[in-house]
């Protein structure tokens, strides 16, 4: 059996220009799947500098500790729909507080803080799908 080389060059390019962690692609009794290492499960803290355009195409530049997702799933802000919001921007925060809630196969996983500090960015919306080191949130 022969594999198209440029079948899994083309799904290297989907996993990298949509985010992904994975693709799979089945033609007759051809599977093709494509996935890109993580390295370590456990999520990582990176001091980040960025720059976030607004609505105005105005550039906003904001400095903190990143808080990546620790895994795939859908973010949630309170504990419950219409709750009291975990986190809000400008609201100090000490570590190890949950930040938000993401869901997972029906499994709630409360993500806490790395470090105390002040909220400065909240990266998702409530019920956003997350991927593994999706940055949900900035502090400084």
């Amino acid at each position: 059996m022969k594999i198209n080389k440029n079948i899994i060059k083309e799904l290297t390019e989907y996993l990298n220009e949509f985010n992904l962690t994975e693709i799979e692609y089945t033609e007759k009794d051809i599977k093709v799947k494509v996935s890109k290492s993580s390295g370590s499960p456990i999520a990582t803290v990176k001091e980040i500098k960025s720059e976030l355009k607004t609505e105005n195409t105005k550039l906003e530049s904001i400095i903190g500790t990143e808080v990546p997702s620790p895994i795939i799933g859908t973010a949630y802000l309170a504990p419950e729909p219409g709750g009291k919001k975990f986190v809000e921007v400008g609201k100090k925060i000490n570590k190890g507080d949950t930040i938000m809630i993401v869901e997972a196969m029906k499994t709630m996983n409360h993500v806490p803080s790395p470090v105390s500090g002040t909220v400065k960015k909240i990266c998702v919306e409530d019920g956003q799908p997350v991927e593994y080191g999706h940055t949900i949130a900035i502090i400084d």
